[in-house]
């Protein structure tokens, strides 16, 4: 069993016309959720310069906790492990127990598609433009379907999230204590 996560993001997408043609497709559409998440670094901090973290994330059906190392910025650079559990307050007080920090409260919106064996979930952030993030099997098949859905390979971002949003955005997100729709500080 392998715990590398293969996915690859397109920034700045139309969300109306990629849901359309991901209708089109006949994409499975599994419905768009608010997803309330908290990271977890080292006390320190020093896990977020090396791309390391453990993140709980609530949705309205279940809620995960996962550790996240991206090793290197490629579409297999990131390793992750990730199980369900059944509190998010009993998560945190856990991480906390063994010595994390919890650096930051999140929130985004997700739509999530199934086309093949390919998860397109289309992410919206606070205060940045949508984009898609492709998750499947093999970096060929995120290229077959960026292909199906004309989004240029080349365009292709394999960085981080937080990266993303730091580098191309501006905005600091990780010396943000809240990054939520109704709070930014």
């Amino acid at each position: 069993m392998t715990n590398i996560e293969i996915e690859v993001r397109f920034l700045e997408i139309d969300k109306l016309k990629l849901i359309e043609k991901l209708h089109s497709l006949g994409a499975v559409d599994k419905g768009e959720d608010l997803l309330e998440e908290i990271i977890f670094y080292k006390q320190n901090g020093d896990w977020s310069c090396i791309h390391k973290h453990v993140k709980i994330r609530k949705t309205k059906y279940r809620i995960v906790l996962s550790y996240k190392h991206t090793r290197e910025m490629t579409a297999t650079g990131t390793e992750e492990i990730e199980f369900q559990f059944d509190s998010m307050e009993k998560g945190k007080e856990f991480l906390e127990k063994i010595g994390l920090k919890a650096f930051r409260y999140q929130e985004k919106r997700r739509h999530k598609f199934i086309l093949d064996d390919v998860i397109i979930d289309i992410d919206t952030w606070p205060k940045i433009p949508t984009y898609v993030e492709l998750e499947g099997p093999s970096e060929e098949a995120l290229m077959a379907t960026a292909e199906k859905l004309e989004l240029v390979w080349s365009d292709s971002q394999t960085t981080t999230p937080a990266s993303i949003i730091e580098d191309k955005y501006h905005i600091k997100v990780r010396e943000l204590k809240y990054f939520t729709f109704d709070r930014i500080e």
